[in-house]
């Protein structure tokens, strides 16, 4: 068991994500066993979970004539328009089935707002507007945090590079992750965590 100060945060394992969804990152579910173990060693557990409304403007399908994984700018800055995934109350947006999640303690749910998408477990994608995450974690005494899950280079990065901003100890577990990598998003990600001074391990 690891010390208490430590949590498992564990990003976005849903439907829509792993194969046969409708955002699926390759091999997706492959990683749902090893993290399924991970619980047992940590005394703070916290899920996230993509939760769009259908009419999210991250989704291509709200923007006339707008291919899924084009770009557009956004008032917070540029944004990827994806395919429409994880929308509220839908079978996408759920948990995966084979992800336990009764050792949680915590679900955060992010991207309800449907002017802003959120890929920090901490921040909306504007990097001020906060999900609540930080403040439960130092009210539960965690000093470090542990991130697996989807994608890589998307929601795992930007949580750890917020973890790291915000001064908690953070690392990814590349093992228990998989990744998107749109047009060289894995290097880049990988080279900021680095640059961060988050522990990659695997």
């Amino acid at each position: 068991m690891r010390p208490a100060t430590d949590a498992l945060i564990v990003i976005d394992v849903q439907n829509d994500f792993c194969p046969g969804g409708a955002l699926a990152v390759a091999e997706g579910d492959a990683i749902i066993p090893r993290i399924n173990s991970l619980m047992d060693d940590f005394a703070t557990v916290v899920l996230t979970q993509d939760w769009h409304p259908a009419n999210h403007a991250s989704f291509a399908a709200n923007h006339a004539g707008a291919a899924p994984f084009s770009m557009t700018e956004m008032p917070y800055g540029p944004q990827v328009l994806w395919p429409t995934h994880c929308v509220i109350g839908s079978s996408g947006a759920a948990f995966h089935p084979a992800l336990r999640t009764d050792p949680a303690q915590l679900v955060i749910r992010k991207g309800f707002r449907p002017a802003i998408d959120s890929y920090s477990a901490f921040f909306e994608n504007d990097h001020s507007t906060p999900t609540g995450l930080d403040g439960y974690l130092r009210a539960r005494g965690v000093t470090s945090v542990t991130f697996v899950g989807l994608a890589t280079d998307y929601c795992v990065a930007y949580s750890a590079l917020d973890a790291a901003k915000l001064g908690f100890a953070a690392t990814v577990l590349s093992g228990a992750c998989r990744a998107i990598d749109l047009n060289g998003s894995l290097a880049e990600a990988t080279a900021k965590l680095h640059a961060a001074g988050v522990t990659l391990g695997n």
